[in-house]
């Protein structure tokens, strides 16, 4: 393990009765990253979570956060990381920014002015009592909370939940803010266009395991890329390549096609195409859903 990354997992496993909601899981965040924690519901991303947030003790494997044991270090860790969940629970006779204050004084304190600046991106009331809060508003008193704070890790478990997408923009906006700052953020998402924008590597989980792991220029070198053309005389030879898929003529005359392509095999793709006097091209990598969809089918594939 290596302490140059604020978070290292390694065979991580952790048990509820017979149930091993974590088997043999590995994650591995560099500092100074955002990094995407996918999987669907039951996975074992909020497992994870609340291991290294102290809350649940390892069954085996090996955990380091910000070169400590979440499990025997948790009252110094916490004073360097924030915590952000799907489902936020607060003080409902408290205002907003009584809830703010109150948790910022909880972890050691916070930057006024940094809150203050928050509070007017995410355009949040912070007079109003927290119950008669939105969903999406109680997630802005959680967020502003925790980005207020000097943290250096911020672990986001579904982070954005019951917000709208203009403040879905505030937070990409304040998360890139915190990263320049020195952070490092730990981002589990449902919403892959939000992982898409935000992380350069991510890490897909199912069943309490690791699939895959990487950046995401990585992964699409593993899948195909569409290619939509358009040429000055009709293309032949593509239906005889291999690497060719879903072959779909636009026109009549055979010179606007789109179909996809393996990778590592679009340069041989071009040079026919180059033969046919080429007059526009798009090429199209595969996006963050395709990707998970990919890795998800091809783990099935494996286990039959």
């Amino acid at each position: 393990m290596s302490d140059d990354n604020a978070i290292d997992i390694t065979g991580l496993v952790k048990r509820f009765g017979r149930v091993r909601a974590l088997d043999g899981l590995d994650l591995r965040v560099a500092r100074g990253e955002i990094h995407g924690f996918l999987g669907p519901n039951g996975a074992g991303k909020s497992t994870t979570i609340r291991v290294l947030l102290g809350m649940l003790r390892a069954d085996a494997g090996r955990v380091r956060m910000l070169g400590g044991d979440p499990w025997r270090d948790s009252v110094a860790l916490h004073r360097r990381i924030a915590y952000v969940p799907g489902d936020v629970s607060l003080w409902p006779n408290l205002s907003g920014g009584e809830a703010i204050d109150m948790i910022g004084r909880m972890r050691g304190g916070f930057d006024p002015a940094r809150r203050d600046a928050l509070l007017e991106r995410f355009r949040l009331d912070p007079g109003k009592r927290i119950s008669s809060y939105s969903k999406g508003n109680r997630q802005k008193v959680a967020l502003v909370a925790a980005l207020a704070a000097d943290a250096e890790l911020y672990l986001l478990d579904e982070p954005t939940a019951g917000l709208d997408p203009l403040m879905n923009a505030a937070f990409a906006e304040s998360i890139r803010d915190a990263v320049a700052s020195g952070a490092t953020v730990l981002l589990s998402s449902h919403v892959l266009a939000e992982v898409e924008e935000l992380c350069e590597r991510v890490t897909i989980i199912r069943d309490g395991r690791t699939i895959e792991t990487g950046s995401l220029a990585e992964m699409r070198h593993a899948t195909r890329t569409t290619i939509t053309v358009t040429t000055a005389s009709a293309v032949d030879g593509l239906d005889d390549m291999d690497e060719v898929h879903d072959l779909t003529r636009l026109d009549e005359a055979g010179t606007r096609l789109r179909f996809a392509v393996d990778a590592g095999h679009i340069g041989a793709v071009l040079d026919v195409l180059a033969r046919h006097d080429v007059r526009e091209l798009v090429s199209t990598p595969p996006s963050l859903e395709e990707l998970f969809a990919h890795y998800y089918h091809e783990h099935d594939e494996v286990r039959a």
